[in-house]
């Protein structure tokens, strides 16, 4: 089993609980990134009942940890209402991530105004 896709399916599940409302555009992105990566449903399923722990990330490369990153910030705005605690947790995982928690606001913001090739090159340049 892929353990960086599971690790990541597992922060954007947590994430989409942090604001006691996993909806159901929220649980349709995590199915189509498991898809993409060819993760199993069932896995997904059961880590959305039996949560792991975060833990940290240090094996993973830099376009991994982007793509992490990028993956929770366009789950919390899906749904276009954001809540604090989103934020915080986005805040949390960019950091564990070695990226400035700045990055969070910035790509809140502007994540609609670049695709995620043109906005990569300027997370890395500003908010590693």
């Amino acid at each position: 089993m892929d353990i960086v896709t599971r690790k990541q399916l597992n922060i954007l599940i947590q994430l989409a609980e942090a604001d006691r409302n996993f909806d159901s555009e929220e649980r349709e992105l995590i199915y189509k990134i498991a898809k993409l990566k060819n993760f199993p449903e069932e896995s997904v399923e059961e880590l959305i009942l039996n949560p792991e722990p975060i833990g940290t990330f240090g094996a993973l490369s830099a376009n991994q940890r982007f793509e992490y990153l990028y993956s929770c910030i366009e789950l919390m705005v899906i749904d276009e209402k954001i809540f604090d605690s989103e934020i915080i947790f986005c805040i949390d995982i960019a950091i564990k991530l070695d990226f400035k928690k700045d990055v969070v606001q910035f790509l809140k913001d502007e994540i609609n105004n670049y695709s995620k090739e043109e906005i990569r090159p300027i997370i890395f340049e500003r908010f590693t």
